[in-house]
């Protein structure tokens, strides 16, 4: 009792919200665990008409965690669905199905709300109201025929039956036309069919009104008018008057956002005009219409701008009349920015919540929370309610709601649901791991951090080695976590990390940089003239980055090349060959790559060719007669005459300079005209003695600059500017050096040119003091305080007077060393190779100078493992700026470490913190030092190695594991075998003869397993023979006793060259773990560079992709913290085999053997071809009757004439495709080839594919076929085919 319902619209995450509203979009599974109160994210409209054929289905989707449970109200009741079982509900969706097969539609009319709960808020949708579209039929009347005299109004009524929604009314006759509209018929808004006055062509008997319901699809219509127009006494002419609207004055109500329609429709003889004007105002342009002939004004999307009275006006030849439209403009509510947005707050944090609407009568405000009013809701102190504004404070884990704001007039409502959700989450990072950037040089780069997290995560960022964050030039940090580098260098490119943090963590996120150089065209295409019928070339060379894929494009007057070969497009060029008049015009060449591109154009000029005289095109001549005109002290006219253009327009003329006064022989640019121009108004510059000359450009190039013009001097005044870029630094900690940048010549204005430099303490009640400099751009003030701001000024003057007043730069007197130290230094350490120092920064004024920054010296003192030795180099991490902390990585674990922190300014390093230690826990292992396989058998083998050189902790056990590899390389079963930790060899029986085994062994500590170490063995064929196809193993030779160490950390260089590789091994007795084995071609030329392969803190490394038959240059170096080497090995001459270790029979391969069974079938199918035509090639069975008629014209054949003897196919004789036949129209034949008109009729013979004839021979041979029948092999020729065809007519 007393609580009262809200309605609830769909809620969505505004983008600049809340960090973590769009977190929850861009985390997508990430985030998906995270507590959430509901929110609606798909609903029916506010009036829904539905359609009665189907299923009524009302939307309700919601989303939350956990998944909300949903429920309805039916005109304020609660609807139970169990109870009926039409109505059900989508699976995890409150949308409403019911099935109307069964029921009457109306019965589920009514007004719908939907509610989505969990346990953290409740969200309801708006009152979705239900309706049925209706379209009753039209009352039965009998309409008596209209008969009227011609020249009268007439009104043909059409009052359709109200349906739901309105129908669409539209006038028509039997034959399915519409009535013609004009100016005199129309049709009004409501239906009706207007005559301003009717004539005799309007006589008809089929004027019919048409409705057309849209929801229902159907169209009604309303029984015939018949109009009958007489002739007999037509009416007189008349002034108009307004049929629609009939008082001289209305009015009319719209609301904002919605359509205007006003109408005029008038009667009158001749027939009257309507024009529209708003008596207060104008139309606005983009959204006003006129429509049925300017009878309907229309007025689209209105404002509180389109109220006020219109004026329609009709005129004809005897008058004119007037109506006014009073329109007023409501408006229901309306957002004034957005609706309420989502807010997320940590515990102890403060938000707001705002629902700021307007209408027209003002609108009033009501808040609900979780669907109650929130008077009912319960007292929540941090909650204050202010109008359209709550406002949270201190909010506590348990507060989170949905609160709902409703916003109504009389004209209708807004809801917005918003919730206030109260978490506690620590930081992550959502963008992408390992994200890699690519930009081009001098470009923008941005490197993405998304972050989640509550309270809202701080975002900072490291390069590379991490000595220091990202907060300075040239970087740039935006709020929403992007780094910003507005103009990137090949020095920015490598690995930034993004670290996330709050109170409750941290989460970090790698993405690397690639700067790439830009794609630049080197030589351009050049314009070109060329006779037609001739070839030319457009050069086009590029120069890009070597890691992006270049991509060349030519166009031709910014479209595409025609498709023609005479275009032949090389990587570098244009090629044009027999040039035509259409080739000419303009051609670009455009590089692309993915991140940039480059172009260039030139154009081709086409001309005649020879005996026509070419076209010659040159430079202009000089440009001729400099006159000076229009003289002023700043200014001065200069004119002169254009020289030859050589058949080239001139495109602009350069105007130059030389200054005799001060840079005598020197040419300055001074201004540019176009070439149409022969006139320039120059502005000068004070005390020079000028000198002009003028050059002119056009398509070929720039001509010969023309005669200088006459001496014209400028008189001096004082400066018109004041010294730029005025600086004050200090070199010594008692002393000011103050800087500018000098005035030069042009600037002076005159002789004598001086500086007034100012200076005084920045302090109340300080006096300025000056002094006078001459050719000079600094001056030094001494004594001053250490490290004091100063305000500088240095005006300019000259014999004729001081410059403006200067404006004031800041400076700063000398610095000294910081006489601070850091103080409460604490160490924090996070794992075992990383801690965090904290301090107090040192107060300002101890600092005495810029603050630099901080350093923080640390070094292990040693480990905490007795098998170790002391390592006592400093590493320093150099942070820049202000600091309170910072990340000490890279340690080793197991280890103790001192280290203090001094502050730095731009002199030097202030005294240090006093030292503090820390221990970093245990780490995983580094690999053993060795693994070496001995006493290979058929069946077993021993394997032996030495611990770790870096334990980071107590040795714990051995894994041992291998598997079988076979000839193709795949790896067989993995065995897996656990040792303890004193133990540094096991033999493994029980494997299989000749078999090839990879062995991976690693050590381990408590915190857990670290790299392994890999070897590879064979076991032997039989007992005292081991096959020798690859090395079974590499040992290292022993550890010599301390008193033999060498000098060198490197001994026992060797190599050994495998199947898939050279392995490298030595022995290294150095602390430095920064090792790399070199490699290169040896007699290798100067460019070439060593090859690096990084060394895993192993003592062996095996070298792959070595080319064979190639002698390569090795050695083993060790690097110091700035990649610098420290010591180097002897060189090793590793020599790679030209023939490879393992030959195979070809005769045994597979694929040999199927070539061999494949070209062997197609030999046998040739020979049985040739057989068959051999076969068809020899006498047929009337051969001799052939004889008998041989033509005496013919010549006999000779023996060798062809392989067959006998008979020779007469399609050897037919003339090939395209050929043509000698001009008697005969084709020779020999002895032996068949006789086609005796036998053919008309000697056409038919061939098969293979050019043997059909049938022995057709036309003559009829008793033949006729005796064989069916029976006969032989194809029927076409004469029979035709004969029996004709038996059928």
């Amino acid at each position: 009792m007393g609580r009262e319902r809200f309605l609830f619209t769909n809620v969505w995450f505004s983008p600049l919200s809340y960090c973590f509203s769009c977190s929850l979009i861009l985390g997508g599974k990430v985030l998906q665990g995270l507590p959430q109160p509901p929110t609606i994210t798909h609903q029916s409209p506010k009036d829904y008409i539905i359609d009665p054929r189907e299923d009524i289905v009302i939307h309700c989707d919601a989303k939350g965690k956990p998944h909300p449970s949903f429920s309805w109200t039916r005109n304020g009741t609660h609807l139970d669905i169990d109870e009926d079982p039409n109505v059900t509900f989508r699976p995890r969706s409150g949308t409403l199905v019911v099935d109307i097969t069964r029921e009457r539609v109306e019965n589920y009319e009514g007004v719908y709300q939907c509610t989505a709960r969990n346990k953290h808020g409740t969200a309801v949708s708006n009152n979705i109201v239900v309706r049925q579209p209706r379209s009753p039929l039209w009352s039965k009347e009998k309409i008596k025929p209209i008969v009227v005299q011609e020249g009268v109004s007439l009104v043909l009524p059409c009052r359709p039956p109200a349906g739901l929604p309105p129908p669409v009314i539209f006038w028509m006759d039997n034959n399915f036309e519409r009535v013609p509209q004009s100016m005199r018929v129309s049709q009004s808004l409501n239906g009706d069919l207007y005559f301003s006055n009717v004539r005799r062509e309007d006589s008809r008997n089929d004027y019919i009104c048409y409705a057309r319901f849209p929801y229902t699809q159907t169209i009604q219509q309303k029984q015939p008018i018949t109009v009958r127009v007489l002739n007999q006494a037509p009416a007189d002419e008349r002034k108009p008057t307004f049929f629609i609207p009939s008082d001289s004055q209305t009015s009319k109500m719209v609301l904002k956002g919605q359509v205007l329609q006003m109408e005029c429709i008038a009667e009158g003889l001749p027939t009257p005009e309507i024009s529209w004007t708003k008596v207060s105002g104008d139309f606005p342009a983009k959204r006003t219409f006129f429509l049925h002939h300017k009878k309907t004004l229309r007025i689209v999307n209105v404002s509180e701008s389109d109220a006020g009275d219109y004026r329609c006006t009709a005129i004809n030849q005897l008058g004119s009349v007037h109506h006014t439209i009073h329109v007023t403009v409501k408006a229901a509510p309306y957002w004034i920015s957005s609706p309420p947005r989502n807010l997320v707050l940590a515990p102890g944090e403060s938000g707001v919540l705002t629902c700021r609407a307007s209408g027209i009568p003002k609108p009033a405000i009501r808040w609900a929370m979780n669907g109650l009013a929130i008077e009912n809701s319960p007292t929540d102190v941090s909650r204050k309610v202010e109008d359209d504004t709550i406002i949270f404070t201190d909010v506590q884990i348990g507060a989170s709601a949905v609160y709902q704001c409703n916003i109504s007039n009389e004209y209708g409502y807004l809801l917005s649901n918003a919730f206030v959700n109260v978490l506690s989450e620590p930081p992550r990072v959502l963008t992408p791991a390992n994200k890699v950037y690519q930009v081009i040089k001098n470009h923008q780069a941005l490197l993405d951090c998304s972050s989640f997290g509550s309270p809202i995560p701080k975002i900072t960022w490291f390069k590379d080695s991490r000595s220091s964050t990202l907060d300075g030039d040239p970087y740039i940090l935006h709020d929403n976590g992007t780094l910003e580098i507005r103009i990137a260098q090949d020095r920015n490119s490598g690995k930034y990390t993004c670290a996330a943090r709050n109170m409750l963590g941290i989460d970090e996120n790698h993405v690397y940089l690639e700067v790439k150089e830009p794609t630049r065209i080197l030589r351009q295409p050049e314009y070109k003239v060329v006779q037609r019928g001739r070839s030319v070339v457009f050069e086009c060379k590029v120069k890009h980055d070597p890691s992006l894929i270049p991509t060349m494009t030519w166009l031709k007057d910014d479209g595409e090349l025609p498709d023609d070969e005479r275009l032949v497009v090389d990587s570098d060029s244009l090629t044009i060959t027999d040039v035509t008049e259409n080739d000419a015009g303009v051609y670009t060449c455009i590089m692309n790559t993915t991140l940039d591109h480059d172009s260039a154009s030139a154009e081709l000029t086409v001309v005649e060719g020879t005996p026509a005289p070419a076209v010659v095109y040159e430079r202009p001549d000089p440009p001729t007669d400099l006159e000076l005109t229009d003289q002023k002290k700043r200014s001065v006219q200069l004119t002169w005459t254009p020289g030859d253009e050589h058949n080239s327009p001139i495109q602009k003329f350069l105007i130059q300079y030389e200054d005799s006064l001060h840079h005598r022989g020197h040419w300055h640019n001074l201004t540019e005209v176009p070439g149409t121009k022969t006139t320039a108004h120059l502005k000068l510059s004070p005390f020079v003695h000028y000198t002009f000359r003028v050059l002119a450009l056009n398509a070929v190039g720039l001509s010969r600059p023309s005669f200088p013009s006459r001496l014209y001097k400028t008189d001096a005044s004082a400066p018109d500017e004041n010294p730029a870029d005025v600086r004050g630094l200090g070199t010594e900690h008692n002393n000011l050096v103050i800087s500018w940048k000098p005035l030069s010549g042009l600037q002076s204005n005159g002789p004598g040119l001086h500086y007034k430099v100012m200076w005084r303490q920045k302090r109340p009640g300080s006096e300025w003091t000056s002094v006078t400099v001459a050719n000079n751009s600094k001056f030094v003030v001494s004594g001053t305080p250490t490290f004091v701001p100063y305000e500088l000024k240095v005006q300019a003057a000259n014999e004729h007077g001081d410059g403006p007043e200067p404006a004031v730069a800041l400076g700063y007197s000398g610095e000294d060393l910081p006489i601070g130290a850091p103080e409460n230094v604490q160490p924090v350490v996070l794992n075992s190779t990383l801690a965090e120092v904290h301090w107090d920064p040192v107060p300002p004024h101890l600092i005495r100078g810029y603050l630099k920054g901080y350093k923080v010296y640390y070094w292990k003192k040693h480990s905490l493992h007795k098998h170790n030795p002391e390592h006592m180099e400093k590493d320093i991490l150099t942070l820049s700026g202000n600091h309170s902390h910072a990340m000490l990585p890279g340690l080793h674990p197991f280890s103790l470490y001192s280290f203090n922190v001094r502050v730095y300014n731009g002199k030097g390093e202030g005294p240090q913190s006093p030292d503090q230690q820390f221990k970093t826990p245990e780490g995983v292992p580094g690999p053993p030092t060795s693994l070496v396989v001995n006493n290979p058998n058929q069946d077993s083998l021993t394997l032996e190695w030495s611990p770790p050189h870096n334990r980071n902790g107590h040795i714990t056990g051995y894994t041992l594991k291998y598997q079988p590899v076979n000839n193709s390389n795949e790896l067989g079963p993995v065995e897996v075998l656990a040792l303890p930790a004193n133990e540094t060899s096991v033999t493994l029986p029980n494997l299989k003869y000749s078999t090839r085994y990879k062995f991976y062994l690693n050590a381990k500590t408590f915190t857990g397993e670290g790299p392994a170490i890999t070897q590879e063995a064979i076991t032997t064929t039989d007992e005292g023979k081991s096959q020798t196809s690859l090395p079974i193993a590499w040992s290292p030779p022993r550890r010599p006793p301390p008193k033999a160490r060498p000098a060198s950390p490197f001994t026992n260089i060797s190599s050994s060259v495998g199947e898939d590789g050279a392995l490298i091994s030595w022995e290294y007795w150095g602390p430095e773990k920064n090792i790399y084995v070199e490699y290169i071609v040896n007699d290798s030329e100067g460019e070439e560079e060593w090859q690096k392969e990084h060394v895993n803190g192993s003592q062996n490394v095996k070298l792959k992709g070595l080319k064979v038959g190639l002698s390569y240059r090795v050695r083993v170096v060790v690097k110091g913290h700035q990649d610098q080497p420290l010591h180097s090995s002897e060189e090793l001459l590793v020599t790679v085999p030209a023939v490879a270790s393992r030959q195979v029979d070809i005769a045994t391969q597979g694929w040999f053997i199927g070539l061999m069974c494949a070209i062997a079938l197609l030999i046998l199918i040739l020979l049985i071809i040739c057989f068959i035509q051999r076969n068809k090639g020899g006498k047929y069975p009337v051969k001799e009757k052939e004889d008998a008629h041989t033509d005496p014209e013919f010549q006999p054949m000779k023996d060798d004439d062809c392989a067959f003897g006998e008979y020779s196919d007469n399609e050897d004789h037919k003339p090939l495709k395209g050929s043509r036949t000698p001009s008697n129209g005969t084709v020779k034949r020999d002895d032996s080839d068949d006789s086609l008109v005796d036998y053919g009729e008309g000697g056409d013979g038919q061939f098969n594919e293979d050019g043997s004839f059909i049938g022995q021979y057709s036309g003559k041979s009829v008793s033949r076929d006729t005796a064989e029948g069916h029976e006969s092999s032989e194809a029927p020729s076409p004469i029979t085919a035709i004969n029996s065809l004709n038996s059928f007519v």
